[in-house]
């Protein structure tokens, strides 16, 4: 309605040409389906769902719907749940009803409301914009990937630098106390180095020629690198990623990691050591980091610095050392304990050769100067106690810190770190093996020395180990000496591996021939394997050894863990010409009572920091398998009856194999060394007597000592105690690998009331008999092994002295003889 007398404005351009337009000839579909007025994210009135009371009235001819549950209700809530609408399940194709169910109650619920498949003004998307789709989510993927490697480094290096402080190194370099203990946790030793081991000087009083050799050795581009090694670093991590150890670091990088961080061989440790360094060479100069590194850098015996090194190793001060003697010191820095010239003097001229020549390539060394320089003499290592116990403990700890040492934790970790090192030493083993040694020598000769190691043959857990009454002098239980007689097992384990094997009962002619003799009553005319071992019998074992080859039986001994050299092995071998320590001669009979598998000798079970990080875990291992358990068991057939006719003995009726061993001396009737070895399933020991000068060994009233008289009486004071509180255990049930041995005791004439057992009729040693009533004669012959034969041993045809076994028992009418006795288990006579 227009106001009378108002203007009414012209229609503009765009309102007549909107008038003018004419309405599309097509319609959507979302138009003609849906009531005008009515969006698209809306639900048509007719189609949304009504509540009772609230319900619009239903158009005309319509049937209004039920309550709720009545039959026309329930017939939609069907529909909706299958997918279809009430009264156009007939208008459906089968396939498009089977679709319809296959969505599921969502989908059909979706139709419903008027929306089937999702929003309806969407399009599906053309090949190409679906590929051109996929290329940008590559591409922002890629873009992402690219920025997560460049900028996550540098974000982590600048929180690391924002939140690391640089330590002071005298605070870093404080010694602390590490702990070692038993395998019970009992404490065994404080180890407190020495305080005034560490003097800083000026960098001006450190000679150029001291310091350039400091950089040959370590970091030759010193003054010239950012203060780390970014290929050394990703070489690091690399490393650690494959499970091994980092490497490469510069000396700014050494300076924090041995003072500031700590050597934890982490890629934490190795993150925070590079933003320290960095972080150092910004803060100071490179002489000012080169006099930190120098005054708190290990060197070994217990020298931190270079001042106190030249004092160690020279008797100096640092500003009166030589370049050449700079270079030694220099040389240290890497392994101290390992490359100290007292310790290893071959790989400390290597190592200081190489300082020297590097000072040569960056001129720092005239080539004249080189050619004049000679190895420098050094002071007498000193062993500074700094707690390590002056007994018998002592050498434990010595033993432990080489352990240690091997396993990568350096001396400045144990005197840093406050380790908490715990040992596999038994207190009370020990205390037996320290009191049982110290009983058989006491009123005895003062130049008597003896050694005691005693292994776990399920772990290689070195459960007593005595080296001596001085914790800082000799090491008995390293040192080695000729074992005798007690290498005689070996010779029997090679046989066993040959092809086709020897067996135990296989014989041979035990008489003395000319140039090698047996001891006095170790004369056999024909014997088996087994019954020359019970006697000790020289004469068999030189000729078995003969027939397998001196070699083979090197190589048995090896892998049954003897670690000595055994070079240029000949038949003298099976009586024990060639040199092995107490501590060898343990693991391999331990590999032997373990049924041929090897375990690793060792002290350390577990080294944990004073922040509790656990550097080292003795990992569980089922061993590694040196030789067949059944062979194993045959070698400690041969064994199981030494001990009873030496007359030795354990409780509870236990089966033992042990054997005895004597050193002939050059003076005609006199002994060198002395020994006796031997285990049980649960414990092997090895107990040497001799003297340090290899002298004639006396007892008191001047009788010679053999391995059956005072090593014999040691070893069974110590493995009776050991022994006693356990519950009695036989070695595995025998089975004879080739010949099986007599029954009969050596040089026991077969009656007609005796037979030789078959194979199948073999008596097994696993088994405990019954105590026997009387002693057979020549069961307790006196046998004195020798350890050294003499020369000129003539050949003996082995196939000639072999008797073939009676097959089957023998018929006789007189009554079985009383079985023989078992010396194993009872001590004879």
């Amino acid at each position: 309605m227009q106001v009378p007398g108002a203007h009414t404005p012209p229609p503009s351009r765009i309102g007549q040409a909107a008038a003018n337009r004419r309405p599309p000839a097509r319609t959507s579909r979302r138009r003609a389906t849906r009531p005008s007025g009515v969006g698209w994210w809306q639900t048509p009135k007719d189609a949304r769902p009504r509540r009772p009371g609230n319900a619009l009235p239903a158009p005309a001819g319509s049937t209004p719907p039920g309550p709720v549950g009545s039959e026309d209700s329930t017939q939609v809530l069907s529909a909706v749940a299958g997918g279809t609408e009430p009264g156009r399940d007939e208008s459906r194709s089968a396939p498009a009803r089977r679709r319809a169910a296959a969505a599921g109650p969502v989908e059909a619920l979706r139709r419903r409301l008027g929306r089937p498949g999702g929003s309806q003004h969407r399009r599906p998307l053309t090949p190409g914009q679906l590929t051109a789709r996929r290329r940008r989510r590559i591409k922002y993927a890629v873009l992402g990937s690219i920025g997560t490697v460049l900028l996550g480094p540098v974000l982590a290096f600048a929180l690391g630098y924002l939140f690391f402080a640089i330590p002071s190194p005298d605070d870093a370099v404080n010694n602390q106390v590490a702990l070692v203990s038993y395998g019970d946790g009992s404490q065994l030793t404080r180890l407190v180095p020495e305080q005034g081991n560490r003097i800083k000087v000026p960098i001006e009083e450190i000679p150029v020629p001291v310091r350039n050799a400091v950089l040959a050795a370590e970091d030759r581009s010193f003054y010239s690198n950012p203060g780390f090694d970014l290929t050394g670093i990703l070489r690091a991590a690399w490393s650690q990623l494959q499970g091994g150890i980092g490497g490469g670091s510069t000396i700014t990088q050494q300076y924090v990691k041995k003072t500031l961080v700590g050597d934890d061989a982490t890629l934490w440790r190795k993150y925070k050591e590079m933003i320290l360094a960095v972080k150092l060479s910004q803060q100071q100069t490179k002489d000012e980091i080169l006099n930190g590194y120098l005054n708190a850098i290990y060197f070994g015996r217990g020298a931190y610095g270079i001042q106190s090194a030249s004092q160690a190793y020279y008797g100096k001060t640092v500003d009166q050392l030589s370049p050449s003697e700079g270079a030694l010191l220099a040389g240290l820095i890497q392994s101290p304990s390992r490359w100290d010239p007292a310790i290893n003097p071959d790989k400390a001229v290597q190592r200081w050769e190489f300082v020297m020549d590097g000072m040569v390539s960056q001129n720092w060394l005239t080539p004249a100067e080189r050619a004049e320089a000679r190895f420098p003499q050094t002071s007498p290592r000193k062993l500074a106690s700094g707690g390590v116990p002056g007994d018998s403990r002592g050498h434990i700890v010595h033993a432990v810190k080489e352990e240690l040492e091997a396993l990568g934790i350096s001396d400045q970790e144990l005197g840093q770190e406050g380790l908490r090192i715990s040992t596999t030493i038994d207190p009370e083993e020990q205390q037996r093996a320290v009191d049982a040694a110290q009983e058989a020598l006491e009123g005895q000769p003062e130049n008597l020395r003896t050694a005691i190691v005693a292994i776990d043959p399920a772990t290689g857990g070195i459960r007593a180990y005595y080296g001596g009454a001085n914790g800082v002098g000799l090491d008995y239980a390293r040192v080695r000496k000729q074992p005798g007689s007690t290498f005689k097992p070996f010779v029997v384990l090679a046989g066993l591996q040959q092809d086709p094997p020897i067996g135990l009962g296989e014989t041979f002619d035990g008489k003395a021939v000319p140039g090698l003799r047996n001891s006095e009553g170790a004369d056999c005319a024909r014997c088996d394997i087994k019954q020359a071992m019970t006697i000790s019998n020289n004469v068999v074992f030189n000729t078995l050894a003969r027939k397998i080859g001196p070699q083979k039986v090197a190589d048995a001994a090896r892998s049954a863990g003897i670690t000595s050299p055994l070079d240029d092995a000949n038949e003298g071998i099976a009586l024990g010409n060639k040199e092995v320590s107490p501590l060898e001669l343990a693991s391999a009979y331990a590999t032997i009572a373990a049924g041929g598998l090897w375990h690793q000798p060792h002290f350390v079970s577990k080294v944990v920091t004073a922040d509790d990080r656990v550097l080292y875990e003795a990992p569980e291992s089922d061993g590694e398998r040196r030789f067949p358990e059944r062979v194993a068991r045959n070698v400690t057939e041969t064994m199981l009856n030494v001990a009873g006719n030496d007359g030795f003995s354990l409780p509870g009726r236990r089966q033992v194999a042990a054997k005895t061993g004597t050193v002939q001396s050059r003076f005609e009737g006199e002994n060198n060394d002395a020994w006796m070895s031997g285990f049980t399933p649960s414990i092997a020991t090895t107990v040497w007597i001799g003297t340090d000068m290899n002298s004639p060994i006396r007892t008191a009233n001047g009788t010679p000592i053999s391995g059956k008289t005072l090593p014999g009486e040691v070893w069974e004071s110590f493995m009776s105690d050991a022994v006693r509180d356990e519950p009695p255990q036989s070695f595995p049930a025998f089975r004879p690998i080739g010949d099986p041995p007599s029954d009969l005791a050596p040089n026991e004439t077969p009656t007609s009331s005796t037979s030789t057992p078959t194979p199948s009729a073999a008596p097994s040693s696993g088994e405990l008999p019954p105590a026997p009533e009387s002693v057979p004669p020549g069961s307790d012959p006196a046998a004195v092994p020798l350890g050294t034969p003499a020369p000129g041993t003539p050949e003996t045809d082995p196939r000639s002295a072999q008797v073939t076994p009676t097959p089957g028992p023998q018929p006789t009418v007189e009554p079985t003889r009383t079985p023989r006795q078992d010396c194993t288990i009872f001590a004879c006579g």
